[in-house]
């Protein structure tokens, strides 16, 4: 890389020769869009660090007991997203170049649980997810998943901290049903496997 000035200021040209850029482009140079990580301050940090000491000697029978729980959005437009295409110079026109816009993308919110014996019903939420809508889904999604999942045998409930699941409410029914929560840290979708499960599905969607 070498710099000549111009009337417009400093002009940076690169030097690199045809082989090499096309090397290096093989080797570590791709077109993809940016990962997105959950903000997370140093005292949830902290948390996590001990969530993840005090849980690092379950065993999989352990976890094997644990219903994973989580809502997600699922885009069924796709046109806004923003993916990727390889292209030489001149195809900017071609039709396998060029993607649809979208103005405003339709997506619905679904609820989902699943553990090691396999998943439970989807619940698709329609309005606002509070505390009463929860406490509903948990009714008449979770305990048949529950039932589905688990028969007789005892289980431990995961969710975040969202606040419709963090709600005192919400806290009254568990303990109402005797159902066990998994204490989990703020701000660690990370840590929940539904949350590969969710991007397989929306890969599946995407590309269908």
């Amino acid at each position: 890389m070498w710099g000549r000035f111009t009337k417009s200021g400093l002009q940076l040209e690169s030097v690199l020769q045809e082989p090499l850029r096309t090397d290096i482009c093989k080797t570590w140079v791709s077109a993809v869009a940016f990962l997105v990580s959950s903000h997370s301050n140093n005292r949830q940090r902290q948390k996590r660090f001990a969530w993840a000491k005090d849980k690092k000697d379950w065993t999989a029978a352990e976890w094997s007991k644990v219903m994973f729980s989580d809502e997600s959005k699922f885009c069924i437009s796709f046109g806004n997203q923003d993916p990727r295409v390889w292209r030489k110079r001149g195809e900017a026109q071609n039709p396998c170049c060029l993607r649809s816009s979208v103005k405003f993308p339709q997506s619905v919110m679904v609820w989902g649980a699943m553990s090691s014996a396999g998943v439970g019903p989807l619940c698709f939420l329609r309005s606002k997810v509070n505390a009463a809508v929860y406490q509903d889904v948990l009714e008449h999604f979770m305990l048949p998943a529950a039932d589905q999942l688990y028969g007789d045998a005892d289980f431990i409930f995961q969710q975040d901290l969202a606040p419709a699941h963090s709600a005192k409410a919400t806290s009254t029914w568990f303990k109402d049903h005797g159902i066990p929560v998994l204490n989990w840290p703020a701000n660690s979708p990370d840590l929940n496997p539904i949350e590969n499960l969710w991007g397989i599905v929306k890969r599946k969607m995407r590309y269908a």
